[in-house]
């Protein structure tokens, strides 16, 4: 953070902001406040129901939409106080975060809510009440999804990871605890705060907390992180916060784990059947190589090109151009490539032919062909182009932390898709379309909402 005094982070604690005592975070150039948490209000007694364990699902549905007209609209002006502190201390462009926020209420459509419920559970009446199954054996069940009380380890790395949690967390009728993540400690506390001013002291309004701590604080995670206050921790990030998590788990007390990803794309020889097809091709590839500045799990980093190196350097060429095109959640600049990576790929510049490499150092695109997948991460609007004889050969690459695969032309998902679910695939779609995921459908291999609920027979 680039100010010379403390920013203000805001609480909310059960639906309402926390006006506690000032603790400070960070370090000088970077420090913030927050209010000092008192553990004992984050937390509900199994002893009783939650605020919202008995509201009808079509009237959450209701407050979710008034929800997001209320985003859309801003009447209150709380997503304009939180995108100015966010544009001074994110690495996203401040055009992206932009745009990122005026597009955060489609995640609170009508449509889509019932996409989840109906798809995902099977439909809202095994929210509000018993599902009557009936058994091989003659005998007749009874099931229900009930509400569960969950913490969320939210990521920062894009705004609508915010919302998608606030609009799940709604929809279990559970409690619901959200940890700030310090990339982003303003959305979440603008959408639940918008929520509030929509509906005061709402069953679901009150069944929201919203606070930071230091990740890892023991203080903290070592009392609240246990199955006699919440059922499951539903947690995003990286390698560090996902084994964090682990330490905590036993017993009654479940991680719901949305694990580090990358993603790739596999480009077929119909891309150079003319100059017309190349040049959708790359803009299809950019276009996901760049979503959120390519800081997105479903970013694609390695490109693999079926046909000849020759076919591969053409289709890098135009490649590199692409990345260097503003989208609506990417910049033309992105972020300057890092001194480390710089010096290992000055090295492959020098090895033509078996290696080129397009583009410079300045965040507005590079390209890097090679015979074999390079051993760095590619990043900051980078993306690495591997030539092979077959679209097949390119799942090998392919393994569990694969999340999205794009594919160009897509007809030929069908003949791929199979061998990439089996190599651990979560998503393949057609190449431009990696980025958002349509509500309703899995997410990293699962169902969220069928595992956020605690499932309970009457049998």
């Amino acid at each position: 953070m680039n100010t010379t005094t403390d920013t203000e982070i805001v609480h909310v604690v059960r639906g309402e902001v926390d006006h506690g005592s000032p603790v400070g975070y960070g370090h000088a150039g970077s420090a913030f406040t927050a209010p000092a948490l008192d553990l004992d209000r984050l937390v509900w007694p199994r002893t009783e129901p939650g605020p919202a364990f008995h509201v009808p699902v079509a009237e959450i549905v209701d407050l979710l939409v008034e929800t997001g007209e209320a985003l859309k609209a801003d009447r209150e002006g709380l997503l304009a106080e939180a995108l100015d502190r966010m544009v001074r201390v994110s690495p996203l462009p401040a055009e992206v975060l932009e745009r990122a926020y005026a597009v955060l209420w489609r995640s609170f459509q009508r449509p889509g809510l019932y996409a989840q419920i109906d798809h995902e559970l099977g439909g809202a009446d095994v929210l509000d009440g018993w599902r009557e199954v009936h058994l091989a054996d003659n005998r007749n069940a009874a099931t229900r999804a009930f509400p569960p009380r969950l913490v969320h380890i939210i990521a920062g790395n894009a705004p609508g990871v915010a919302a998608m949690s606030v609009v799940r967390g709604a929809l279990t009728k559970g409690v619901n605890l959200l940890k700030l993540p310090s990339n982003d400690l303003f959305t979440a506390t603008a959408i639940l705060r918008t929520m509030a001013a929509v509906a005061p002291g709402h069953p679901v309004v009150q069944s929201f907390s919203a606070v930071y701590w230091r990740g890892g604080d023991e203080t903290v995670e070592g009392v609240l992180f246990r199955a006699q206050f919440f059922d499951k921790l539903v947690a995003w990030g990286g390698e560090a916060t996902i084994r964090g998590a682990l330490r905590y788990v036993g017993p009654g007390f479940e991680l719901v784990s949305f694990d580090p990803k990358t993603s790739i794309s596999l480009i077929g020889r119909e891309a150079f059947e003319s100059p017309e097809t190349l040049a959708r091709a790359a803009d299809a590839g950019a276009a996901d190589a760049t979503f959120f500045n390519q800081q997105a799990c479903v970013a694609s980093r390695f490109q693999f090109v079926e046909g000849s190196s020759a076919n591969a350097d053409r289709y890098a060429a135009l490649l590199c151009e692409r990345l260097g095109v503003a989208r609506e959640f990417s910049s033309a600049d992105g972020p300057r490539v890092s001194a480390a990576l710089r010096e290992e790929i000055d090295v492959l510049r020098s090895l033509t032919p078996d290696y080129r490499v397009w583009g410079g150092y300045d965040g507005r695109g590079l390209v890097i062909r090679s015979p074999e997948p390079v051993d760095f991460h590619p990043d900051g609007k980078m993306v690495n182009v591997v030539p092979v004889a077959e679209l097949a050969e390119a799942v090998a690459y392919a393994g569990v932390a694969t999340q999205t695969v794009g594919v160009y032309p897509g007809i030929r998902k069908t003949e791929l898709r199979d061998a990439l679910a089996c190599a651990g695939v979560q998503r393949v779609v057609s190449l431009g379309g990696a980025g958002g995921m349509p509500p309703g459908l899995s997410h990293d291999g699962f169902y969220p909402l069928q595992r956020l609920m605690r499932w309970v027979n009457d049998e």
